[in-house]
């Protein structure tokens, strides 16, 4: 139960009816996360945790979003953390929780760095990347192929 509750590592925070709490994000990425994901741009109460004490991670980040999962594009949060955990929360309680992968194509999350590619020219192409290789974490471009490693 999320509401006036403790997590596991002891953390207390105010309660959520109904939304998502994206939760495991690695310490200090949270703010880049609310841009990415244009949180910045909602109109919903939106809340940071940072640096909350975790028995898992040592410290780790908590963004707690109102409203439904339509609010966020989970590729671009599993681009930026597949390890983040997604929990779902209805009436107060999380009643899913979710795991996150390496998506196969992001689109305008990076930026081709080829300035022969087709989108250095044509700017209002997409900028899409698509998973070479998912050990390594490698994206390429899909117009030029030029390697993105995060």
């Amino acid at each position: 139960m999320i509401n006036n509750s403790e997590f596991k590592d002891g953390l207390r925070i105010s309660g959520l009816k109904e939304g998502i709490v994206l939760d495991h994000i690695e310490a200090g990425k949270s703010l880049d996360i609310y841009y990415h994901l244009g949180l910045d741009r909602l109109e919903c109460q939106v809340a940071i945790i940072k640096n909350a004490q975790s028995n898992k991670m040592g410290k780790k980040d908590i963004i707690k979003i109102e409203g439904g999962l339509d609010r966020i594009d989970l590729d671009v949060l599993g681009y930026i953390d597949h390890n983040i955990t997604i929990n779902i929360i209805r009436d107060s309680q999380i009643v899913e929780k979710k795991s996150l992968s390496l998506p196969q194509t992001i689109t305008n999350v990076i930026q081709c760095k080829n300035p022969r590619c087709i989108t250095s020219i044509e700017q209002e192409l997409p900028h899409v990347f698509y998973l070479a290789d998912e050990k390594t974490e490698t994206y390429r471009c899909k117009y030029c192929e030029e390697k993105y490693t995060r």
